[in-house]
């Protein structure tokens, strides 16, 4: 496989041929640890999106008809493909995000080949309830059948791991799938499709690259029977308004603001040293990640000066700086839009450590610790997405529950405590998807992924993200 590097244009998969746009037309791509562009991607319009969708449903049919093992054996072998060529694909992903090359090839790429080998095996265990005699003389059986073509939109902070978390569970289920990627960073998810058109029937999996007018095309096509797409809120929002006029089915998973609940009678220490990390991994750029942290107010002072005294020695770098804690923003756009929140802060509010950009080439930014910050605030209501954290008191539990709970996205949480009752009773409360125990981030493919309220609905991973790509029958014998 060629050096991506060397590739001028990220081209379109389409009917298992990499084609450019119809058109001709190419979107700039800029590595953000340098600012200067290494590359094209295609810029696919309509009439690009129809032949994906096309060859999308031409294909549908063959491979709805397939065997779940036919199926599994195929997700196998592009698993398999996807290490052999772990190289390659660190080279691309790295290239359009800037994050370290040693941290995608240690943490990443492995949860992307597990993800792929799950659904394999999944594709052969799909639950449903047992045939029966309901009523006398008639027997029911209910059939999980796929949805129809796909169209799946990614973003880019992890551009591979969520084209696998949105590709596998499709193709597992006997669907059809035209995945839009980020415009920003294609040349994984261009990769991937590549790798997988070796182990798939033409037309089975097609990427089309393009900007927010690509995506409007591909939601909107009458051949699409479900959308899925992982962004922000109002992506998703302007999705869900253009899908239902189709009634498409829908698959959101957006934007988190998580909070972390920090007791008094938790390792402050051990804490620290923990969210420290979870905090700022991938320069912040994750929708679970420890964002709003609320402490109780007899640790919160100690409990900034450990965390604040962490954080001051996390080390941003380039991709290839193997000391590197986490890389650059994605983009000048986002790194305009973190340091426009900074700017922003009320007057209440103290920057404890960071606060600033790096004076180096590249998009970098400098770990952030913000407190004084009130509820009603831009810092706190908001996501930034962003290597940026507010510190928060709280007086009480309930006090902590309320705050926790005060903002529109609800995707992920955590609590800090050594009292499994307390821990308990917050695992309920919390208004999330996810909650974690003395501990955050961590996902497995068995668990499902996905968010409550403006963080949107449908999951992730998980058999529950698996049904989430198949229709219901019933049928009376």
């Amino acid at each position: 496989m060629a050096d991506p590097d060397r590739r001028t244009t990220v081209l379109n998969h389409i009917d298992g041929h990499e084609v450019p746009a119809a058109s001709g037309a190419t979107l700039p791509l800029v590595d953000p640890a340098t600012g200067r562009k290494h590359g094209t991607a295609a810029r696919s319009g309509p009439e690009d999106v129809d032949a994906a969708c096309r060859a999308a449903e031409r294909a549908l049919h063959g491979w709805s008809m397939t065997t779940p093992a036919h199926r599994q054996t195929a997700l196998l072998r592009i698993a398999d493909a996807l290490e052999r060529e772990a190289e390659t694909l660190a080279s691309a992903e790295v290239t359009d995000t800037g994050k370290p090359r040693r941290l995608f090839l240690a943490d990443e790429l492995p949860a992307v080949v597990d993800v792929v080998r799950y659904f394999a095996g999944a594709a052969r265990n799909l639950p449903g309830a047992a045939a029966a005699e309901y009523t006398p003389g008639r027997t029911s059986v209910l059939r999980r059948e796929p949805v129809g073509v796909c169209a799946q939109i990614t973003p880019w902070n992890y551009p591979l791991m969520m084209a696998a978390w949105k590709i596998a569970p499709a193709l597992a289920a006997g669907n059809a799938v035209v995945l839009k990627p980020s415009d920003t960073t294609p040349t994984s998810a261009a990769l991937l499709a590549r790798l997988a058109a070796e182990h798939l029937p033409p037309g089975v999996l097609n990427v089309v690259c393009g900007d927010r007018d690509t995506g409007r095309s591909l939601v909107t096509h009458p051949r699409v029977r479900l959308v899925a797409v992982t962004g922000s809120v109002r992506a998703g929002q302007e999705i869900a308004a253009a899908a239902a006029a189709d009634l498409k089915r829908l698959h959101l998973e957006l934007g988190g603001n998580a909070p972390v609940l920090v007791y008094d009678d938790a390792d402050l220490d051990e804490t620290a040293a923990q969210l420290s990390s979870l905090s700022f991994y991938n320069a912040g750029q994750d929708c679970t990640a420890a964002t709003r942290i609320l402490v109780h107010q007899r640790v919160h002072d100690a409990f900034v000066a450990a965390f604040a005294d962490r954080v001051a020695r996390l080390r941003p770098g380039p991709p290839d700086d193997d000391r590197a804690d986490f890389g650059p923003l994605a983009s000048a756009d986002q790194l305009a839009s973190v340091q426009g929140q900074l700017q922003r802060l009320p007057p209440h509010t103290e920057v404890v450590t960071g606060g600033a950009g790096l004076p180096r080439p590249g998009y970098f930014h400098r770990p952030t610790v913000v407190t004084g910050a009130r509820q009603g605030d831009e810092i706190v209501q908001s996501e930034v997405f962003g290597p940026v954290v507010t510190v928060q008191p709280f007086t009480d539990e309930p006090e902590a529950l309320r705050l926790a709970n005060d903002v529109r996205q609800g995707l992920a949480a955590s609590v800090w405590t050594r009292d499994h009752d307390r821990a308990m009773r917050a695992t309920r409360a919390l208004h999330t998807g996810i909650v974690w125990i003395n501990t955050h981030g961590t996902t497995v493919s068995e668990m499902p992924h996905g968010g409550v309220r403006h963080s949107g609905h449908g999951s992730d991973l998980s058999l529950t993200g698996l049904l989430d790509y198949t229709q219901v029958k019933h049928v009376m014998l």
